[in-house]
């Protein structure tokens, strides 16, 4: 009942009382946390079928939380189909329920084509199609393509009208199930016994006129919005699986005799020395104890610079390893890996965000009690006070009622705008998830961003070479680049592509030699030539002097500098730099109009960060930030009452985009970044995010205009279709054209919502 609740001993929740248990099997437990088993919010009812000990997959219902069973299907309260609790047992199969309506709606669209073609050939000019069988035997034909389609195809929904009145919450399916049975039940009787309709009923045959296309036509659009909704929700695994694709899959284990092995990855135990070949993947977390390398750790950090590992160092497990052999011991392994922690977190914030609020369902629960309410009383009125055969036109007005109040219409409100406005934002480089991202960011106020690949390019630049007196700015960068040349550390990649970039020759470098954390060193041409940061040139015994103040005020703006030392003596200064995003000043402006206040949250070092953020413009700046702080930013800015949006490209920023209420990721970033976020960027820009914005402004209008289209035949048809208007004017609306117009009320919302297309963002 609270998952926030965690302890390390069982005993009661110190919020509603009820029985802690494990939250994993006894032997891995490290916590337990309030399961809620056997009790529920809602009085009376309980909701949670899964036997004790289970630790298969759990669906719950993302609307009502305490619905919890283990095989899929549908919520008994809500009737929304149910979702997996934890992401991360999911399997790549395809959704049960998809496939299923999928099945179901391409079965109803088949049966529904030739009954629309029987049904509206007449009105379209073309009388001859039904004169080929005869009326009676068209009749029978539309009997027997419509029974399928609403007791097949539409069984779903009735399962689910028939559960929301058994539990007293009425929704969207209570009025489809009770329309398309009314619809389904009047036509059967017109076929079977149309004897007991009025005369004003039959034709000069004594044929009455059958509705199994209305029915038919009711549950294939249902069917049609429900596949829509599903698609949207497919993905909620993705996330999860890509980061857990990321761990290498085994380790190198050395035995005590110096033999190795290659086991399983959770084989794996604490106290094991394992060997990281060059380019191999971390396996675990540990502590390198033999050997020297660069570890690439931007899947953790986000950050595109190796890091130099010695003995001594940490190490993170799915990292990758450079051109160094390294021999670690085994810190953490299984779920206790910072890997682990970070799939946790993911899958945490997952199940925590507030689900989306079905506007159709909002309106349905009050709607639907008055639409029941009316076509009873309607019933009862026409029964005792109708003209004879009373019981007949009873009949009719309230089987006008259900069909004209029938919500496929408001079914199809916010599938059509989502599935017209996830087009148009593929048009606009802007991959939209799902509805609920686009509901969710036309409310956000604030936006996070990280710095690497969101405001920069990620791909560091040499953009200044400083020369001292006496040297020139090609021999300096010439000594930098070759002393540089065997590295594969972007910076130094950064310096060496630049003098490609401007002609210079590079010499070999020989006696190369890196120094942890500081800079290398070597020899170019018979000269030694040191390259590195102001602690290299401190442990030379060398002042920078003047240069320092050059290399400072560098930094103030953003860039990397570095020393070039030749023979003992500083010869200059080269400067790398991730550059700024041309595209990133226009679009923190056009985000600052459209009322956000940003906040960058990066792992880089203050100084850096600042320099950035303050020439940006950027409202507040988090620096030196962990992967587990940027989530943690997020739930304190949500705790102060803020709607966030996170935009970040980097492994690390999954858990804070999963938690934030809109997650943005770069198209050109990491796969579960883009997994764990409602919106993806295409071309990694920031001027996405303005397009994003301006398009859930319009889809939002477009679709409460859409509802209200939805509801305006319904509503302002209902009063007519009871008879209110029959003692004046002598009008009984028909259950034909109480099916007009609600498929009125469902062409004016697809039209409408095709409008989007042309939505300028």
């Amino acid at each position: 009942m609270h998952p926030e609740v965690r302890q390390s001993a069982p005993g009661n929740c110190p919020k509603c009382g009820m029985t802690l248990v494990s939250e994993r099997e006894a032997e891995t437990a490290s916590h337990a946390h309030c399961h809620g088993n056997g009790g529920t919010v809602e009085p009376g009812g309980n909701y949670d079928s899964v036997p004790a000990g289970w630790t298969g997959s759990v669906y719950i219902c993302p609307m009502h939380p305490q619905v919890r069973q283990i095989d899929p299907g549908s919520c008994p309260l809500c009737g929304m189909g149910l979702e997996l609790d934890s992401a991360a047992s999911a399997d790549d199969g395809p959704n049960p329920e998809l496939v299923d309506f999928t099945r179901r709606f391409w079965v109803g669209a088949g049966l529904t084509l030739p009954l629309l073609v029987l049904t509206m050939a007449p009105y379209l000019g073309f009388p001859g199609v039904r004169g080929l069988f005869g009326e009676r035997m068209t009749l029978w034909i539309e009997l027997a393509l419509g029974t399928p389609v609403v007791w097949w195809c539409g069984w779903p929904f009735m399962v689910r009208g028939w559960t929301s009145f058994r539990t007293r919450h009425l929704n969207m399916f209570s009025l489809i199930s009770m329309g398309v049975l009314a619809a389904w039940l009047f036509s059967i009787v017109a076929v079977l016994r149309p004897q007991v309709f009025p005369d004003g009923f039959r034709d000069s045959e004594g044929n009455v006129g059958v509705y199994f296309e209305a029915a038919a036509v009711i549950v294939t659009l249902v069917l049609l919005g429900q596949m829509m909704e599903l698609r949207a929700r497919e993905g909620t695994g993705k996330a999860i699986r890509a980061l857990l694709d990321m761990a290498a899959k085994t380790a190198r284990v050395i035995r005590d005799d110096g033999n190795e092995e290659e086991i399983p990855l959770e084989a794996v135990q604490v106290g094991d020395r394992l060997r990281v070949r060059p380019g191999d993947k971390v396996p675990v977390d540990g502590t390198v104890i033999d050997g020297r390398s660069s570890v690439d750790e931007s899947m953790i950090s986000g950050e595109p610079v190796p890091v130099e590992k010695t003995e001594g160092d940490t190490l993170t497990g799915a990292t990758i390893n450079g051109t160094g052999s390294l021999v670690m011991e085994a810190t953490r392994v299984g779920a206790d890996t910072m890997l682990a922690q970070i799939v946790e977190m993911v899958a945490n914030a997952q199940r925590s965000r507030a689900p989306i609020q079905k506007y159709a369902d909002k309106v349905a629960g009050f709607f639907v009690p008055v639409v029941i309410v009316i076509a009873i009383l309607s019933f009862i009125a026409w029964a005792i006070w109708g003209p004879a055969p009373a019981l007949s036109y009873a009949l009719i007005s309230a089987v006008a009622v259900l069909i004209i109040a029938c919500p496929c219409a408001l079914g199809l409100a916010t599938p059509m705008s989502i599935m017209t406005a996830t087009g148009r934002g593929a048009q606009a480089g802007v991959l939209i998830k799902n509805a609920e991202a686009l509901e969710r960011f036309e409310k956000v106020d604030t936006l996070i961003v990280d710095k690497t690949g969101t405001l920069t390019e990620g791909k560091p630049r040499l953009v200044a070479v400083l020369p001292e007196p006496g040297y020139e700015e090609a021999e300096v960068l010439r000594l930098a680049a070759s002393l540089e040349r065997g590295s594969e550390h972007p910076l130094a990649e950064a310096i060496v592509r630049g003098a490609e970039e401007r002609g210079v020759d590079m010499a070999n470098a020989s006696d190369f030699e890196a120094v942890t954390g500081k800079g290398v060193m070597g020899v170019v041409d018979g000269r030694t030539v040191a390259l590195g940061n102001i602690a290299l040139i401190t442990d030379m015994g060398l002042e920078g002097g003047v240069l320092t103040d050059k290399a400072n005020a560098r930094r103030d703006e953003g860039e990397t500098v570095m020393f070039v030392v030749l023979e003992g003596e500083i010869a200059g200064l080269v400067s790398v730099a991730d550059p700024v995003k041309e595209t990133t000043p226009v679009a923190l402006k056009a985000l600052h109009d459209l009322g956000f206040r940003i906040i960058m949250a990066t792992g880089d070092n203050e100084r850096t960060a600042k320099a950035i953020g303050v020439r940006l413009g950027i409202d507040e700046i988090r620096a030196d930030v962990l992967p587990e702080d940027k989530a943690r930013i997020v739930r304190e800015l949500q705790t102060e009452g803020r709607k966030v949006a996170m935009a970040g490209d980097g492994v690390n920023d999954a858990p804070a985009l999963a938690q934030a209420d809109v997650g943005i990721a770069m198209g050109t970033g990491a796969d579960v970044a883009i997994e764990s976020a409602g919106f993806t960027l295409i071309k990694g820009n920031l001027d996405g995010i303005v397009r994003a914005r301006r398009l859930s402004r319009a889809t939002m209008r477009n679709i409460r205009q859409n509802l209200f289209f939805a509801l305006i035949y319904n509503a302002s048809g209902v009063p007519v279709a009871a008879g209110v208007l029959f003692p004046f004017l002598g009008i009984l609306i028909s259950p034909m054209l109480a099916a007009f117009a609600m498929s009125a009320s469902s062409i004016s919302v697809v039209l409408n919502a095709l409008r989007l297309r042309g939505t300028r963002i």
